[in-house]
C-alpha cells in the first residue's frame, strides 16, 4: 500500500509565514512525510477561483498557477502527482458542484465539449511543463453527480436515483481527454458517504451500464460522517466485484475540540469543534486528541493494508492557522452560495501539526513503518 497527501493550501501556507517543527527543530515538512515514505501529492485544481472582479476565492488559490508551482516543487523532492480536476472555480462536493463562471448557461452538449476542453488543456499543460501525471480524478466527491443541475443525480420515486445519463457523458468527455493526451495516466472516479454499500453499488453499476472507463474507486472517509472502519470496508470489498483498484482519496481525524485564537482576532470557526463531537459516536473511540488522532491513523492504515487499498491520502495535514489562512474569501462564499459563515480555517484541528506548527504523534504514525510488518 502507498501514501499520499493533500497539501494543496501548502504554498499559501508559507507565504504567510508558517513554520513547522519536529520539537523544537524546524523542518521542511514535505522532507518529513517523504522519509516517512510517503509517495504522491494530491493537489486540486479550480477553473477559474477568483470573482468577476479578480478578487481571490483563497484556500490555496487553487488554479493552474498554484498547482504547476507545487508540481515543481514536489517532483523535485521526488513525489508524485495526483490531478482532482473539481470543474468548478472552487470547493465542490457532495452538498454544491457549481459550475465554472464561464460555463453556467450552457446545456450538456456545451458542458461535454467544455469538460473535454479544459480537461485536455490542462494535461497539456502540465506535460507541457515536463511533469508525469501517473493519477488523475474526473471531479471531486461526486456522490451527486457534478456541474449541476446538468450532471445532477435526483432521486425517483422508488428511491433509487435517475439522470446518470448526463452526468456519464461530461464524465467521459473528461476521460476521452485524458486518454488521448495521456494514456498511462490512471483515472479515478471519487465518492464520499463512503458506509453506504446501496450507493456505491448504484453508483459504480451505472458507470458499467453507461461504458464509463476508469481505472479506480476513490473514497473519502471521514468517521464523523463516513461509519465505522467495519461499514467502510465492508462496502469497500463489495465494491471489488467491479475489478478496480480502490483509494482512500480523503482522510482525516482531529487532535482537538479547542478553537485557536488568532493575534487580535476571535475564537475560529471549526468542522468538529465541542459543540457538536457528542454528536458523532466515533470519537468516543478515539478521542479527539493528539493520543486519539494517532491511535486513528494506525489503526486506519493497518486496517486498509489488510483489505487492499493501493493508496490512502491524507487531506490537507499541513494547513495550520495563520492570519488571512480562510477556507474562503467573502466572495468565494457568495459564488457556491455560503454567504455569511465564518471565512477562517475550519479544518486546522485536523492537521498532523498543531496550531503552532509542532509535529502531532500521528503525523510518526502516517508512515509505511505503521503496517508494512503486520
Amino acid at each position: 500500500m502507498k501514501l499520499g497527501i493533500d497539501v494543496s493550501t501548502y504554498l499559501e501556507e508559507l507565504q504567510h509565514g508558517a513554520k513547522y517543527y519536529d520539537g523544537d527543530t524546524q523542518i521542511d515538512p514535505l522532507d518529513a512525510f517523504r522519509a516517512n515514505g510517503v509517495e504522491y501529492v494530491r493537489t486540486r485544481v479550480w477553473n477559474d477561483p477568483r470573482s468577476e472582479k479578480g478578487e481571490p476565492y483563497l484556500a490555496g488559490n487553487c488554479g493552474m498557477e498554484n498547482f504547476l508551482a507545487l508540481a515543481k516543487l514536489v517532483t523535485d523532492k521526488g513525489f508524485e502527482l495526483l490531478l482532482d480536476l473539481h470543474y468548478s472555480d472552487f470547493w465542490a462536493d457532495p452538498a454544491k458542484q457549481v459550475p465554472p463562471k464561464a460555463w453556467a448557461t450552457m446545456g450538456l452538449e456545451e458542458l461535454e465539449n467544455a469538460v473535454y476542453q479544459f480537461t485536455r488543456n490542462t494535461i497539456e499543460r502540465i506535460k507541457s511543463g515536463g511533469y508525469e501525471l501517473p493519477l488523475i480524478q474526473i471531479g471531486n466527491e461526486i456522490t451527486n453527480g457534478m456541474l449541476w443541475p446538468v450532471g445532477r443525480l435526483k432521486e425517483n420515486e422508488d428511491g433509487t436515483r435517475g439522470n446518470y445519463e448526463p452526468l456519464c457523458r461530461l464524465l467521459k468527455a473528461g476521460i476521452r481527454a485524458t486518454r488521448e493526451i495521456s494514456p498511462q495516466t490512471r483515472i479515478i472516479l471519487h465518492l464520499e458517504r463512503s458506509h453506504d454499500a446501496v450507493i456505491y453499488d448504484e453508483f459504480f453499476t451505472n458507470m458499467e451500464k453507461f461504458g464509463v472507463d476508469y481505472d479506480i474507486i476513490g473514497a473519502s472517509y471521514y468517521p464523523y460522517w463516513h461509519g465505522t472502519l467495519a461499514d467502510l470496508f465492508a462496502n469497500l470489498n463489495n465494491c471489488k466485484r467491479f475489478n478496480k483498484q480502490i483509494m482512500i482519496m480523503e482522510l482525516g481525524y482531529g487532535f482537538t475540540l479547542e478553537n485557536y485564537v488568532l493575534e487580535g482576532g476571535s475564537a475560529a470557526r471549526l468542522v468538529v469543534d465541542q459543540s457538536n463531537a457528542e454528536e458523532f459516536g466515533f470519537v468516543r473511540e478515539y478521542p479527539i486528541s493528539p493520543k486519539g488522532q494517532a491511535m486513528f491513523v494506525k489503526e486506519f492504515l493497518c486496517e486498509a493494508e489488510k483489505n487492499g487499498v493501493e493508496c490512502v491520502f491524507y487531506w490537507e495535514p499541513l494547513w495550520i492557522p495563520g492570519k488571512d489562512i480562510c477556507w474562503a474569501s467573502e466572495q468565494g462564499q457568495e459564488y457556491i452560495g455560503e454567504g455569511g459563515k465564518s471565512t477562517t480555517n475550519e479544518w486546522a484541528n485536523q492537521c498532523l501539526f498543531d496550531y503552532s506548527g509542532k509535529m502531532l504523534p500521528a503525523f510518526k504514525e502516517f508512515s509505511t513503518n505503521t503496517y508494512q510488518y503486520i
